[in-house]
């Protein structure tokens, strides 16, 4: 049987994880996100930012994930960009994601797994909007430690959902670092994991044939949590499911 590839969507070139003395930017992703796929039983194919003809490179992918990342542009959902907390944003890849994401919502047929700036992304190409910082909203941020890093939260998921059937979950803990959040749902989507302050952890598209969006990190737990490993697991075997799929003309 042949194996699904799995398109993975980079960082920025100005995003800056690796530094080095000879190169300024780079397209780069975390390991985990390749790791995860490839004991899926995926190939990872790494997706950077710039690329415009997604009607030639799409047939080519069995499955999609964006991946986390900077903060989106508020100019992207007519937020406020002048918040101080905000980390920089990446234009280049704001506007190839959103494509991609818009892309895939019109198509409903690329099983899809967004991740953290992933969910966003498909928030905001469904038309909705972001809180910008999270504590200010909120008295408490859950979502990061003292230091601005991995947090270990608890997450409430919809029995009904196709996040916890993934997941064999409805109360899930889960690595989470994110400072933003949905605040206006995008059209269509159905909010269907929250965190205990009310914030919104997961979101699916009813009728799409596998979408989730979770705003927390599978991949940092998935080597050793069955249950976040499940949802790359899911992800490749409704990719090879619908490589299967014969060709209508």
């Amino acid at each position: 049987m042949s194996k699904a590839i799995i398109g993975i969507t980079t960082g920025g070139r100005s995003e800056g994880y690796i530094k080095s003395r000879h190169y300024k930017e780079f397209y780069s992703v975390p390991a985990l996100y390749v790791d995860a796929v490839r004991r899926a039983g995926g190939i990872p194919l790494l997706l950077p930012p710039g690329e415009s003809e997604w009607e030639r490179l799409l047939p080519t992918l069995d499955g999609v994930i964006i991946t986390g990342g900077t903060d989106i542009d508020p100019a992207e959902y007519g937020g406020d960009r002048w918040n101080p907390h905000l980390l920089p944003a990446d234009q280049e890849r704001d506007r190839c994601e959103l494509t991609l994401a818009r892309r895939l919502l019109d198509e409903r047929e690329t099983p899809l797994l967004c991740i953290c700036r992933g969910l966003q992304v498909l928030n905001v190409a469904a038309g909705g909007t972001l809180h910008e910082h999270i504590p200010d909203i909120r008295a408490e941020d859950i979502h990061r430690n003292e230091a601005g890093l991995w947090a270990m939260q608890e997450v409430q998921v919809e029995s009904d959902s196709l996040t916890a059937s993934v997941m064999g979950l409805t109360t899930l803990r889960a690595s989470s670092g994110h400072h933003q959040a949905v605040k206006d749902l995008g059209a269509g989507l159905r909010v269907v994991a929250s965190a205990a302050d009310g914030i919104i952890e997961a979101l699916e598209l009813p009728g799409h044939p596998w979408l989730i969006a979770v705003q927390w990190h599978p991949e940092v737990t998935a080597a050793r949590d069955p249950s976040q490993q499940a949802l790359f697991d899911a992800l490749v075997e409704k990719a090879r499911e619908q490589k299967r799929k014969p060709v209508l003309s």
